[in-house]
C-alpha cells in the first residue's frame, strides 16, 4: 500500500547536495532546466514552453508535499519525487508500506553522479526515518541514464510494463524495486535536518 509521505519540513544533505522543499524561489531554477529540449522527455514529460508552466508544476511539487528539490552550488538543479505507485496493478504489495520514486536532473549537472548520491540520501531517509519496507522506480527501456541510477542504488528490475507519457504515447517500462534491509528503520539519521 501507498505509504503518507510529507517531506515540507525535511532536508537531506549529502556531501554535494542539499534535498529540500521547493519555494516559490526556484522558479527561475526550475525553468532553466525544464525548458531544455531532451530532459523531461525522459521522464515522460514535454519541454516547458515558459515560466507558467513551470510555476503551476512548482506549485504542485509545493502543495504535494512529496517532492525534494535537488541544491547543488546553491541552485535548484533537480528533484526527487516520492510518488505514489499503482496499486491496482502491482496487488501483491498490499500488504507493505512503499512509494515509487521519480527524478530527474539538469542536463548541465549530468555525468557528474549527482542523481545517485540525492536517490540514495532520500532512500536513507525513507527506509530508516520514514519506515517504508519498499521503494518501486522505473525507466523508459531506452533510458540508459536512469537504469543505471537505479542500478547504483540496488534497485533490480521486476516487471515490464506499458505506461502513457503525459503527452499521450506507449512506451515499454522497467519497474525495479528496492525492500528496506531488516532491523533498518527508524534509527535516526544523525544528518537530517527539522526546518
Amino acid at each position: 500500500m501507498n505509504a503518507e509521505v510529507d517531506i515540507s519540513q525535511v532536508i537531506l544533505k549529502t556531501d554535494r547536495l542539499t534535498l529540500r522543499p521547493w519555494t516559490e524561489l526556484n522558479l527561475e531554477d526550475f525553468y532553466e532546466y525544464a525548458k531544455v529540449d531532451g530532459v523531461g522527455q525522459m521522464a515522460g514529460w514535454l519541454p516547458h514552453k515558459d515560466r507558467e508552466e513551470s510555476m503551476e508544476i512548482l506549485h504542485r511539487f509545493i502543495d504535494g508535499k512529496k517532492t525534494f528539490a535537488i541544491e547543488y552550488g546553491g541552485k535548484a538543479v533537480g528533484s526527487v519525487g516520492i510518488e505514489r505507485y499503482d496499486e491496482e496493478r502491482f496487488p501483491e504489495f498490499r500488504d507493505l508500506s512503499g512509494r515509487e520514486l521519480g527524478f530527474v536532473l539538469s542536463r548541465a549537472c549530468w555525468g557528474r553522479g549527482l542523481m545517485p548520491e540525492a536517490v540514495q540520501r532520500v532512500i536513507r531517509y525513507l527506509f530508516e526515518e520514514a519506515g517504508l519496507d519498499f521503494l518501486m522506480c522505473a525507466h523508459y527501456i531506452e533510458n540508459i541514464r536512469s537504469k543505471r541510477v537505479q542500478e547504483k542504488c540496488g534497485f533490480h528490475h521486476y516487471r515490464l510494463i506499458k505506461t502513457e507519457t503525459s503527452y499521450g504515447e506507449e512506451k515499454d517500462s522497467w519497474v525495479s524495486i528496492l525492500y528496506r534491509a531488516p532491523g533498518k528503520s527508524g534509527s535516526g539519521g544523525k544528518d537530517e535536518e527539522q526546518l
